[in-house]
């Protein structure tokens, strides 16, 4: 040791680990399971990095193109966000799903099947709006507690599991409905009900007042009857944003939330530690059924009508919005926030491709090119991520 390395550890002599970053930092010497990564390094590690680097990429994309200025507007970021809002729901609920290791291929037809419990209970039983909402949440919860049983039980993969639910969820929705109504659609639901509050929820706006003062003020545009074109925000983006916090919260915070990581990153492995994996994939069943259902809610409500047919497709774009947004198929691996930016960059291209004019039968296209682009980025960033911690 150097004179000069002596002088060092003298002046911090009770603190070993001092003493030796000292005279290796004097050698330069560099051990990398004690350096700290750069911002930029553990920004890049976040599961979502990929998608927020995409959805920047088509907001500077679509600004260049004819009929931005409608896409950009008020009306038309509103339209966007509503659009992402509602796939947003689905998908905060389906990563969380896909994190533990599993799939629900189901929660598209439970879309259409709980708007038709709400018509038929409200309806055909005379029931109040608010009773038809709660007999399609107590259906939910026993349609995922049944999807989930059945996969922690026979070990089948839910993606089996989940797509004999999707056959039968939608065929008993076209099949009751029409034999009760003759028809594939049950109208009025909203008509004379006792409790139109219930709508409102679902339904509604909030900050009301606020976008009348901007549309008096000449900020936004006004109809002809002097109330602004948007309203409000609408309640879809609170819901989206309140379930998003809610999941986002239980999943870092929680030790529910260590338990979903654990059941998708081995399973075998968490139940020798005493994780209750089968307690924790049933409830996450349950969690997407619940979701769908908040779908069908506010959907009824905007459309005052129930359709068999409404929620088709969407259990793959759930998937879709969860996968751009850095959820690993495989589990163990996602964020909340990494959903909710894919189910951004779904509805910002849907609606963008709208308003520039784009042809939208090229929208599946870039639908599954981005599909690909996103699995391989963050496959690149995750083991990028991995190797630099391992190196060494």
């Amino acid at each position: 040791m150097t004179a000069m390395d002596q002088d060092a550890v003298s002046l911090d002599g009770d603190n070993p680990a001092a003493r030796f970053g000292v005279v290796a930092k004097r050698r330069g010497a560099h051990d990398e399971r004690i350096a700290r990564a750069g911002w930029l390094t553990r920004l890049l590690r976040r599961p979502e990095a990929g998608a927020a680097g995409g959805l920047i990429a088509a907001l500077v994309i679509f600004a260049f193109l004819p009929g931005a200025t409608a896409l950009y507007s008020l009306q038309g970021s509103m339209t966007f966000l509503t659009l992402s809002a509602e796939l947003g729901i689905l998908a905060t609920a389906a990563a969380l799903l896909i994190i533990a290791g599993e799939f629900d291929l189901s929660v598209g037809s439970m879309v259409g099947f709980a708007g038709v419990v709400i018509g038929l209970v409200v309806r055909e039983l005379g029931f109040p709006l608010w009773g038809g909402v709660l007999s399609a949440f107590a259906v939910a919860i026993i349609v995922g507690w049944f999807n989930g049983l059945i996969v922690v039980k026979t070990r089948l993969p839910s993606f089996i599991v989940t797509l004999a639910s999707l056959f039968i969820l939608r065929g008993l929705s076209i099949g009751i409905t029409r034999s009760v109504t003759g028809r594939t659609q049950i109208p009025y639901i909203l008509e004379d009900v006792p409790d139109p509050w219930t709508a409102t929820i679902f339904n509604g706006h909030i900050l009301g007042g606020f976008f009348q003062w901007m549309g008096e003020q000449g900020w936004i545009g006004m109809r002809s009857d002097g109330t602004p074109f948007v309203p409000g925000i609408p309640m879809s983006i609170v819901w989206c944003i309140g379930v998003a916090i809610v999941a986002g919260w239980i999943l870092t915070n929680t030790r529910f939330g260590n338990w979903i990581y654990a059941s998708g990153g081995d399973a075998t492995v968490a139940r020798n530690v005493g994780v209750p994996v089968a307690r924790v994939k049933i409830l996450l069943f349950i969690g997407t059924a619940c979701a769908a259902t908040l779908l069908a809610c506010i959907q009824v409500m905007e459309a005052g009508s129930a359709d068999t047919l409404r929620g088709t497709l969407k259990e793959f774009e759930a998937i879709i919005a969860a996968v751009i947004g850095g959820v690993l198929l495989t589990g163990g691996y996602g964020t909340v926030v990494g959903a909710i930016l894919g189910a951004l960059i779904f509805g910002f291209v849907q609606m963008g491709i709208f308003y520039t004019g784009i042809d939208t039968d090229w929208f599946k296209v870039f639908l599954g090119a981005m599909i690909l682009i996103a699995v391989l980025v963050n496959n690149y960033i995750r083991a990028k991520a991995l190797g630099e911690r391992s190196a060494g």
